[in-house]
């Protein structure tokens, strides 16, 4: 067995087409298929299901696949602990970050930044799903998202912050002048809200079932920046999580009000995949970024 043919599987499960994965390795469509082939006679096995087009993996097929991402995964850790060993630490580190931690993250890789220039930082903006799959499927060495809702798993988690809601409403709406609103008053206001896919909608539409409550969103959108210029255009208001307003610029013409009756916060912190060892950079990472909410941590679990 070689390298190259558990590479050839990789491809052909993240594109889903024989064409499209020989593409993204730069080797030609025969090629790519003669080497499944002969993997599957050197393991006396069907790996891929057949038809004129991609239909999936046998069963057999996704067994050998999460195998070949596996040692994929070892041959780039061991690339790292080499080039760590000769130059210091060096690389790519994946996130995938849900979009409300967005901002945070910035904060998050500071010091990381600071300490190694050498190692570039890639983040994705990803439903808590989307972190779910590159995560097992070796494409993100570290996932941002919510810890207590919804939790993912076979990740071990890394607390970071917890976060409350506020009201983002008009200056000259219903609600001026008051220094808070009840859930239940939220939901009879006209609100932008994000996507059903996010989780932190998902969460949102939890706490009004919870007090009895199902509001019809006005508008609905998967981008925190759209639900700000939504609010300071019109009539509507909207919920956001409170850790992100340093990132956002509002309108004068908007005001934040914390949602009370009840007082909701959940946990966001950092996960890698819960097996070993840990990519060194991931490890490196979290040790930097962790001390950096110690306070929040200690706030969430009190």
């Amino acid at each position: 067995m070689l390298l190259r043919q558990f590479e050839y599987l990789v491809a052909l499960a993240r594109e889903k087409h024989f064409g499209r994965a020989a593409a993204s390795l730069n080797v030609a469509q025969p090629s790519l298929s003669a080497g499944i082939r002969e993997l599957e006679q050197e393991l006396d096995v069907l790996i891929v299901e057949r038809g004129h087009r991609f239909a999936g993996f046998t069963e057999e097929g996704e067994r050998i696949l999460d195998r070949a991402r596996r040692i994929l995964a070892e041959r780039d850790a061991l690339r790292v602990d080499v080039d760590t060993l000769k130059r210091g630490l060096m690389g790519t580190l994946r996130i995938g970050v849900i979009p409300t931690a967005l901002p945070i993250v910035r904060q998050a890789m500071q010091p990381f930044t600071e300490r190694f220039p050498g190692v570039t930082i890639r983040v994705l903006s990803l439903t808590s799903t989307g972190i779910q799959r590159g995560l097992d499927e070796f494409e993100l060495d570290i996932g941002l998202t919510y810890l207590d809702n919804e939790p993912l798993e076979r990740v071990k988690p890394k607390p970071l912050y917890s976060e409350s809601y506020l009201l983002l409403t008009p200056k000259k709406g219903p609600f001026a002048g008051r220094a808070g609103v009840r859930w239940a008053e939220a939901a009879e206001t006209p609100l932008c809200l994000l996507t059903p896919d996010m989780q932190n909608r998902r969460i949102i539409d939890s706490i009004f079932r919870a007090i009895g409550k199902q509001p019809r969103p006005a508008f609905e959108t998967n981008s925190l920046i759209n639900l700000c210029m939504q609010v300071g255009s019109g009539p509507w208001s909207s919920i956001v999580p409170e850790p992100v307003l340093g990132a956002l610029e509002l309108s004068p013409d908007v005001e934040t009000l914390p949602l009370v009756d009840p007082v909701i916060r959940r946990l966001v912190g950092l996960v890698t995949p819960d097996r070993e060892p840990t990519a060194p950079l991931a490890e490196t990472f979290i040790a930097l970024a962790q001390p950096m909410f110690g306070r929040d941590i200690q706030h969430s679990a009190s």
